[in-house]
């Protein structure tokens, strides 16, 4: 049995992984990545990097689909296979920056095997036993498989597997209607599917009610259907041919499902107990600082049972790196996580929604808006439909909703103004190009400043007597 002595132990070579064994031995710690499966975790091989790129594909075909005033449409001729070869050609492209040569390269030593608690600073992976001064758990998560009656026996896609699938589908029927599964529902409709989207809520429960409503409104108009506020109750079928039933006892026939009803932390095995570390399903019990239970060993991403987004598990790398690393004192303050959803128009948000800025701050909340309907650029591309919906409090945003074109870049500029508790004013004074999307922001902030220079009698009578009065 090999033994190592290191300064930093990495369990999990995603994205927070990475960041925190990149970042940890270009400073000069001595780090060990232990990773089971591929580098690069779910993001660059089943999440955000194959998604992005079938998205690509599909709004592709969509433009062909659509053509433009003066450009007569045409009916796309999709190589389903074809459209895969290029998903997997871009994993490909990406993956060098994760690998393990790239990692060894840095200095660090990577340990490809499971890892395995034997004690409060010690893991084995393999045959070797690493014992470390601190401890990173970032094992990230996996596809929720729910306990429908019959799940065991039919054939279903998850994230993991879906972007394997080389024969398009005739029907593909989604259960859950989150970010994961309205994505994939939009993008298998472009690529010549018939989709059914089945919710058990509410389709994009978690975001603003009203921009939700018009990104279902878009894909509706697709022919992507959409059944919400029944749970499923029954699977059955078999390659091909699955039938899925809902509480009311209404059934629906597709020939392949996709589950996209959450992710589960994947802590299993790990013997977390030995180490003393807390934990519960939603993943390991940490403080602000991302510690838990034993003041060694560190969570980021999934595991630490907070938003799952690539965003955050290297935004919590950042948190880790600058106490174990550093040794400066860091804590986690999620007010301004941005997050997006890559349909079409996108939806994306910065800090507070409007309900949630209602609940927290009361009648000192001042909503302002700005549609995209009065922006040049847009209406150029035909793409006014959406709007930009900020939350403000004393002068300051804490929160911005976004439904349109871009909206995933667009909120960059919030979740900067919330994080650097930023004022209105300085957004409605920022100088952008034009025509561009971005004015749609300041037009945003400006709206919060009308009603005090367009509506304020004090200020019209100063106006009419400084043009009297003053040379």
């Amino acid at each position: 049995m090999q033994r190592i002595d290191t300064d930093i132990c990495v369990i999990g070579a995603g994205s927070g992984g990475l960041s925190v064994a990149a970042g940890a031995v270009q400073m000069g710690a001595r780090v060990v990545l232990i990773e089971a499966d591929e580098m690069g975790g779910d993001c660059l091989n089943t999440g955000c990097v194959p998604s992005k790129a079938l998205i690509a594909a599909a709004k592709a075909a969509e433009a062909q689909r659509r053509g433009f005033r003066g450009i007569a449409p045409v009916a796309p001729q999709v190589d389903f296979a074809g459209v895969k070869d290029y998903v997997t050609a871009v994993i490909e492209e990406i993956a060098h920056v994760d690998s393990q040569e790239r990692f060894e390269g840095l200095g660090c030593i990577v340990i490809r095997a499971f890892a395995r608690f034997t004690g409060p600073r010690e893991v084995q992976a393999g045959d070797t036993i690493v014992r470390a001064r601190r401890f990173v758990i970032a094992t990230g998560s996996r596809a929720l498989v729910p306990p429908i009656q019959g799940v065991d026996t039919v054939p279903y896609l998850t994230n993991e597997t879906i972007f394997d699938l080389r024969v398009r589908p005739d029907h593909l029927i989604v259960i859950g209607g989150g970010p994961i599964g309205v994505e994939m529902a939009q993008a298998h409709r472009r690529l010549g599917c018939k989709v059914t989207v089945i919710e058990g809520a509410s389709v994009l429960g978690r975001e603003d009610p009203e921009l939700a409503a018009v990104v279902i409104a878009a894909l509706q108009a697709e022919g992507i259907a959409f059944v919400e506020g029944q749970p499923v109750v029954r699977l059955s079928g078999s390659d091909g041919a699955v039938e899925v039933t809902l509480g009311d006892g209404q059934q629906i026939q597709g020939s392949h499902l996709l589950l996209a009803v959450g992710r589960k932390v994947a802590l299993e095995g790990m013997n977390l107990e030995a180490a003393g570390v807390a934990h519960t399903p939603k993943g390991i019990t940490v403080d602000a600082r991302l510690r838990s239970s034993n003041r060694r060993v560190y969570a980021v991403g999934d595991v630490a049972g907070g938003l799952q987004f690539t965003q955050v598990a290297a935004w919590h790398a950042g948190i880790v790196i600058r106490q174990a690393v550093l040794g400066l004192p860091a804590k986690a303050d999620p007010r301004a996580l941005s997050r997006a959803t890559f349909t079409d128009p996108e939806l994306a948000q910065a800090g507070l929604t409007e309900a949630e800025a209602r609940q927290q701050h009361g009648d000192g909340v001042t909503v302002v808006r700005a549609e995209f309907a009065h922006n040049d650029r847009a209406i150029a591309e035909s793409k006014g439909k959406g709007l930009v919906k900020v939350m403000v409090v004393k002068g300051r945003p804490v929160g911005a909703s976004i439904v349109g074109p871009q909206a995933g870049e667009l909120i960059g500029l919030w979740a900067l103004a919330i994080s650097a508790r930023m004022k209105m004013s300085a957004i409605a004074g920022m100088v952008a190009p034009y025509p561009t999307l971005g004015e749609v922001s300041k037009r945003a902030a400006g709206a919060y400043f009308s009603p005090k220079l367009f509506e304020n009698p004090t200020l019209k009578r100063l106006v009419r007597f400084v043009q009297r009065w003053v040379p």
